[in-house]
């Protein structure tokens, strides 16, 4: 009743014009980001990083997670309309959306793109806040060595999420965890790896890793991509004619999907975003696998099928709502851009983990209810007013905004600390993110081990300091077993399961 009430609040909150403005602004960006191919939700999160030591922590957070919700579903739009999709979790869509959209079905696809992505979204902020508590109670019987054991599996499925990518993925994420150990040591008040500067004792801020792997580097890689071909290619989304009334499906076509296949693809997105790393990506294509296995109209799958697109975007949109869990109760952030939202709770004085939810369950409640508020009512209210315009989003000089975002992302990294060093520090790893990323190391990876990297050491040092050095603590404690036998079960299932292949996107 205590949690009912307080969720009760968050929604209160929301009616505050402020909160509200912050939230449907912060949906309307996040929308934007989305569709514009090469932009992410990551990416809009991390430019407005600065912003969260100016505002208050609610506004803040409510703004944050109308943005991821809003990111992940714009997605469909330029996957639907130009086959380039606004994010890698759109890619499913993109095989479906696309060919409907040249059969002169576009706004019809958008329509159920926005559909799923309602019913997913909506679906997976429900089950969030029903099993919040229950995932608090169960953090609390976790121990230090299974803490540890934790890290360890969340790690080890970033790194091989990427099957192809293995051992850069494990250089990316031990790069990540480097970093972490410059500064202060984890237990003792030690300086470590400063090289003598006091500039560094303090160890490095996520602020500038963040805007340096997300923003500078984006705008180098397009700046090194830079064509005409993609803006002829986008020409011919200024000749699309779409009337408001197309975008919503027909009832006919919403039953031969089923409410069963909507609820299935949200379970499916909920369960996977609650794996740390796996994000929207997995989510949509597992999602979108498992439809077409047991579909009765799989022959229709690449060449059009709106299930296809119920499927996916039910998935990455559920997906949200899962990946706060991991992120809220452990510090382990389920996707990259709630890597970002745990940053901005470590701005604001706020530790995740059990006790957050019982101590500062008012902070957090006004966020869970702007996610569930943007999915329900945000994406179809948008969609519909706005739909005719959103796919002419991709039509803005690409000059103009990528150099907006980078004067954006050095002055916020300064302004947020009146420090040169940490703007230089953000343009370094700006350009080490860039390097890394057209060698295809990845920089989530970089991200996640940078994050999890101080955990991991700590726990590992405690568990053996308590236990005289003994390293079978992590194989006696059940806990600790139980998370080093979900390891080897992930590595069995994500290395060496078959599984069918896909049709590639065109």
């Amino acid at each position: 009743m205590e949690m009912f009430l307080t969720l009760s609040g968050g929604f209160a909150a929301l009616a505050d014009w402020k909160v509200l403005a912050f939230m449907i602004s912060g949906f309307l960006i996040g929308t934007f980001f989305g569709a514009m191919p090469g932009l992410t939700s990551v990416l809009a999160i991390a430019l407005l990083l600065p912003i969260t030591y100016t505002i208050d922590v609610v506004p803040a957070l409510v703004m944050c997670a109308s943005i991821f919700m809003a990111g992940m579903y714009a997605g469909s739009i330029t996957a639907t309309t130009i086959n380039i999709p606004g994010a890698p979790s759109s890619m499913m869509t993109a095989i479906e959306g696309n060919k409907l959209m040249k059969k002169g079905f576009g706004a019809n696809a958008l329509g159920h793109a926005a559909l799923g992505s309602m019913i997913g979204g909506s679906i997976g902020a429900v089950l969030l806040m029903a099993f919040m508590p229950l995932a608090a109670e169960l953090s609390l019987l976790i121990r230090t060595p299974g803490k540890f054991s934790l890290v360890l599996f969340a790690l080890v499925v970033i790194v091989i999420v990427d099957k192809q990518n293995i051992p850069k993925g494990l250089a990316a994420t031990c790069l990540g965890i480097m970093l972490a150990t410059v500064g202060i040591d984890v237990l003792q008040p030690i300086p470590r790896f400063n090289f003598g500067t006091e500039t560094l004792v303090e160890g490095i801020d996520i602020m500038p890793l963040v805007i340096g792997a997300f923003a500078v580097s984006e705008v180098l890689i397009q700046a090194q991509n830079w064509n005409s071909s993609l803006e002829q290619n986008l020409a011919q989304v200024k000749d699309v004619k779409i009337r408001r009334r197309d975008f919503m499906p027909p009832l006919s076509e919403i039953r031969e999907i089923g409410l069963f296949a909507y609820i299935r693809s949200a379970l499916i997105g909920y369960g996977i975003g609650i794996l740390p790393g796996a994000g929207g990506s997995m989510a949509a294509f597992v999602s979108y696998a498992v439809a077409r296995s047991g579909s009765k109209k799989a022959k229709e799958y690449g060449k059009g099928s709106r299930e296809g697109i119920a499927a996916a975007e039910t998935a990455n949109n559920s997906m949200c709502g899962g990946a706060f869990v991991p992120m809220l109760m452990f510090g382990i952030p389920g996707d990259p851009t709630t890597a970002i939202v745990l940053g901005v709770l470590v701005i604001n004085g706020l530790q995740p983990g059990p006790r957050l939810l019982e101590n500062q369950a008012d902070l957090l409640a006004p966020m869970l209810a702007s996610l569930f508020i943007s999915a329900l009512v945000l994406i179809p209210l948008t969609l519909y007013l706005l739909g005719p315009y959103f796919v002419r989003i991709v039509s803005i000089p690409k000059g103009l905004l990528y150099s907006s975002i980078a004067v954006v992302a050095l002055v916020g990294s300064y302004v947020a600390t009146y420090s040169t060093f940490q703007m230089f520090l953000a343009l370094i790893f700006g350009v080490l993110a860039f390097v890394m990323r057209k060698q295809n190391y990845s920089t989530v990876s970089l991200l996640l081990g940078f994050i999890l990297g101080p955990d991991l050491e700590q726990y590992l040092r405690r568990s053996l300091s308590l236990n005289d050095g003994n390293p079978m603590v992590f194989l006696t404690n059940l806990d600790s077993l139980f998370f080093l036998g979900l390891t080897v079960f992930a590595i069995y299932m994500i290395l060496f399961r078959k599984s069918k292949a896909l049709p590639a996107p065109s």
